[in-house]
């Protein structure tokens, strides 16, 4: 019969059998909510299943936010959904009460910006965008609790977002607290020293009106409002985080460029824990890259401030401030010969003289009449350069300020210039300048005839025309009352400072910046603050929360020009006054308040989400202390707390992450949880990458319309409509017109093939390139187990009762073994590859016994849960699969049944033994002795020695 005329296989395990496979397992995991975890308290303390979670080890495992984009799901973005899936199916199968929830971080830009196009309500366009996501992530079969969902944007987790907010404003950091480490305490227990006595900086407590008395509790709170540089993008017509704009000076969003400005916004005082969030990496298990990139952006080093007093003929007749420099090397004071001020610095007025002093060098003056004339100018030309564009630029440019500070170990006089390459985001935006120990300071001084001093004696070979920032000994670094040279580098810091006195004191600097919390737009979270007639603000007590975001006219900011340095934000809110201004009572009566127009940024949600999806339909608190505990809470001397593990990009290392320890922290001094880390491990998996393709203009052409063409000589061309194209790898996405979407997956193989594809690909962690010609392979493994269980041909059950065989046995277990140790340590891809052996093993053995396949749909569940879960119950189970027992291995089948032991006299091989692989020496030694080829040689004399190397070698030296 020919193969066109053979008659079709009806139960043959293809995409369409999948899909109705499961669909119907999905259908029915919803129906019987066959993965909820019962909380220790609260509604969700009951589950179908009967059991108590005190009863049970809890394993909470957590995904990173999605956000729901329009755009959907393509083939790379299940890839850590499905190893976090897979990880909590087996420990499900190891019986504990497995927490895996998901939600979605919905406030956020995208929605906005399609809002401003549109004209529709981002809400609506969120919860869309949401149901789509859920549906292609209810397809890929996620064993999520779907009663612990929620989205950012739902008023419920809104209000208590608000309220951490509020307790953090209501907060300040005591270094004393906690035994000396420092910890966030009521900012009523500071008010209370205030009462009692301790100074303000601004007068008696008692003597202060309220706007005073806020004035100086803002120098304190944790969530403050101040003054100060901040990152604004006119493009985008919002401020942002350090962290949101790039190394490039642009923004993270839109690639719009960023200036700095001065403006007044909401702050966290997040480097209030810089040294707990840096030391407390050490509790945690994560990536050391990872680690390593937050200890790098929190930046702590350890080295002096100095202060320098203005010399004679200053700037202001009362005479300015002293200015500080940070510097990590105080040994080469005697080697400062000019002092530079950030153009953001706050002594930048103070220190402009009315006039030039005579004989100043006129490139000193930018070809200004006056100084005021030089630094407006020059601090206009400052603000329109990005960060890396100042630090990096060739050429170093600054203007002098006409007044000078003097050296307080040489005694004089160092003349202060504005220069844009010193930045306020480090140390304190001024800089001593030491020309012959710094290249930067070297080609400032260079452009601008200032002197230089060498304080370390250069290497030999080190040309003199070039600064030395080597080490060697110390020179030129005396006077009358101190003597450096000679000394080695860490005693010269040290003498220096103690010298100094008053004028220097060691200290800790950090590159971290406190968290810029405000943002210009109108889809975020408002701020739950209200400002009373002086301008003092207030929270909103927790019975008026939340506050929900108000109709407008428009949702979009007011943006500029990408290059308008001088615009001014301006938020969609301001523009509803009926919500702006409102009567409320705080508890001293009726009063008209006037509501914070920003809103919060769209990380508010993320840094605290961990703890909602513990008890997510608590009304009364964020989290129930108990379910907090239960899921979240130290288990031991040591242990941080905190979800045990999360899974997701390494491109959140330092906003999103570092955000979360911050709240966390704050929430675990204030005493609201027990855990002091939100995630005890993080893995973060690779990306998938896939070709794209250009074309002569270098635009990209879909991925899915390039035909491939191979040659006589095995080279290989592509074109897009017959004309020629490049190919490139890169990062799966709509913009280099390469994605592949779930969807196509489930239709040509079904979903648990691509669940299986995507976790053989290779190591979980490593970027993996995808093939859509490969995915097959996964297919055709699970055909072949689909092929063990169930008759092609009628849809019986192919199983079989009968024991299995020795070398069966043997396989089973080995398999088994190896699968529970790759399972442990997520090495999904070798999984993979153990029950593709078993598989084999079976299918060329011609049978499929009991004893085996269910072992098999057990190991093979975590990864193709819907055909296991089939294949289990057409084997009789009329429970699901999930909670059924992970097999364990049979130490006895583990060894192998016989090795071969080499027999070798003087050296050379006499005999071959199959022996137990655990045999004695002693006993190896003696059938070695005793072996034919031994004796002819020995011819029953005893040996001068044997050498055993068990199980595998014998070596004997005969007595002559």
């Amino acid at each position: 019969m020919a193969p066109s005329e053979q008659p079709a296989r009806s139960h043959r395990y293809t995409a369409e059998l999948a899909g109705r496979i499961e669909g119907k397992w999905q259908d029915r995991w919803e129906r019987e909510e066959t993965f909820a975890a019962p909380n220790p308290a609260g509604d969700l303390a009951q589950t179908p299943r009967g059991k108590r979670a005190t009863d049970m080890e809890p394993a909470y495992f957590m995904d990173m936010f999605p956000y729901p984009s329009g755009r959907g799901l393509h083939v790379g973005h299940p890839l850590g959904y499905v190893a976090t899936d897979v990880h909590a199916r087996y420990n499900r199968m190891l019986g504990k009460n497995v927490m895996h929830a998901l939600g979605y971080d919905a406030f956020g830009l995208p929605a906005e910006q399609y809002a401003v196009q549109t004209g529709q309500h981002p809400r609506v366009t969120t919860e869309e965008n949401i149901a789509n996501m859920r549906s292609q992530l209810r397809r890929l079969g996620l064993g999520h609790d779907a009663r612990r969902t929620f989205a950012t944007t739902d008023p419920e987790f809104v209000k208590w977002t608000q309220w951490i907010f509020v307790q953090i404003f209501d907060s300040w950091y005591d270094p004393q607290a906690a035994d000396g480490r420092g910890a966030a305490r009521p900012i009523t227990e500071l008010i209370a020293q205030f009462e009692a006595g301790r100074d303000t900086g601004r007068g008696a407590w008692a003597e202060l009106d309220a706007a005073a008395r806020e004035d100086v509790l803002q120098d304190y709170r944790l969530a403050y409002v101040s003054e100060s540089p901040v990152n604004w993008c006119p493009g985008l017509g919002t401020v942002l985080a350090n962290e949101e704009v790039t190394a490039e000076g642009r923004s993270e969003r839109g690639n719009f460029p960023v200036f700095t400005r001065r403006l007044r916004q909401w702050n966290m005082r997040i480097t209030a824990y810089a040294d707990r969030l840096v030391d407390d990496l050490d509790a945690v298990d994560w990536p050391e890259s990872v680690k390593q990139m937050q200890r790098n952006w929190i930046g702590r080093s350890t080295g002096a401030l100095l202060r320098f007093s203005p010399a004679a003929g200053a700037a202001s007749d009362a005479g300015p401030d002293d200015i500080e420099v940070y510097t990590t090397r105080a040994d080469t004071l005697f080697g400062g010969t000019f002092l530079v001020l950030s153009p953001e610095h706050p002594l930048v007025e103070a220190y402009t003289a009315q006039r030039w002093p005579a004989g100043t060098p006129e490139p000193w003056t930018g070809g200004a009449d006056t100084p005021a004339a030089a630094i407006a100018a020059y601090r206009r030309a400052a603000a329109a350069k990005t960060p890396l564009e100042r630090q990096e630029g060739k050429d170093k440019t600054g203007v002098f300020t006409g007044t000078s500070v003097v050296n307080p170990a040489t005694g004089e006089a160092m003349p202060v210039f504005v220069a844009d390459y010193v930045l306020m985001g480090y140390g304190t935006g001024a800089v001593m300048g030491v020309p012959a120990e710094d290249p930067r300071d070297w080609d400032f001084a260079q452009a601008y005839g200032l002197p230089y001093v060498r304080t370390v004696q250069p290497a030999e070979d080190h040309p003199e025309d070039r600064p030395y920032t080597g080490e060697g000994e110390k020179i030129n670094s005396a006077n009358a009352e101190i003597d450096l040279n000679g000394r080695p580098i860490a005693e010269a810091k040290a003498a220096i400072v103690e010298w100094l006195g008053e004028r220097a004191e060691a200290t800790t600097q950090y590159r971290l910046r406190d968290w810029l919390f405000s943002r210009q737009r109108y889809w975020g979270e408002p701020f739950p603050i209200v400002y009373d007639e002086a301008g003092v603000p207030h929270a909103l007590p927790a019975d008026q929360l939340p506050v929900d975001l108000p109709e407008v006219p428009d949702f979009s900011p007011r943006t500029f020009a990408a290059d308008d340095v001088d615009s001014e934000p301006e938020p969609p809110l301001g523009r509803n006054a009926d919500w702006v201004s409102v009567e409320l009572d705080l508890g001293d009566g009726p009063r008209r308040y006037r509501r914070e127009t920003n809103t919060m940024p769209n990380w508010a949600g993320s840094s605290w989400y961990q703890l909602r999806y513990a008890d997510p339909h608590n009304d009364a608190a964020s989290v129930g202390p108990e379910n907090e505990a239960y899921w979240l809470g130290p288990r031991g001397a040591g242990d941080s707390g905190g979800a045990d593990l999360y899974v997701g990009g390494v491109e959140h290392a330092v906003l999103h992450l570092l955000y979360a320890r911050f709240w966390h922290k704050v929430l675990f001094d204030l005493g609201h949880i027990s855990s002091w880390e939100p995630f005890r491990k993080l893995i973060n998996q690779g990306y998938i990458q896939a070709y794209a393709f250009t074309d002569a203009r270098g635009v990209y052409v879909p991925a899915d319309e390039v035909e491939e063409h191979t040659d006589e000589a095995g080279n290989t061309t592509y074109t897009h409509g017959g004309q020629p194209v490049a190919r490139e790898y890169g990062k799966m996405g709509k913009s280099l017109k390469n994605m592949v979407t779930p969807e196509d997956m489930y239709a040509a193989f079904g979903a648990d093939t691509f669940r299986v594809y995507e976790m053989s690909m290779g190591p979980l962690v490593d970027s993996r390139p995808w093939e859509t010609r490969a995915v097959v392979g996964a297919q055709r493994f699970l055909q072949r187990v689909w092929r063990l269980a169930v008759d092609e041909e009628t849809g019986e059950t192919a199983v079989s009762d009968e024991p299995a065989d020795g070398e069966t046995r043997r396989v089973l277990h080995q398999t088994i073994a190896g699968v529970r140790e790759d399972m442990d340590h997520f090495r999904y891809n070798t999984v993979v590859a153990k029950l593709i052996v078993l598989v084999n093993h079976l299918t060329k053995a011609g049978s499929a016994p009991r004893e085996a396949m269910e072992p098999l749909a057990i190991m093979l569940a975590p990864l193709a849960p819907h055909l296991a879960e089939e294949i289990w119950e057409r084997m009789g189970h009329d429970h699901t699969i999930t909670y059924a027992p992970y097999p364990v291995a049979d130490e006895s089948q583990l060894r192998a049944e016989a090795v071969t032991c080499v027999v070798q006299v003087r050296g050379k091989v006499r005999d071959r033994l199959e022996v137990d692989p655990e045999i004695d020496p002693g006993e190896l030694e003696a059938l070695a002795i005793a072996s034919d080829g031994a004796q002819k040689f020995l011819q029953g004399a005893a040996p001068l020695k044997v050498i055993v190397r068990a199980p595998k070698l014998v070596n004997i030296v005969p007595a002559q």
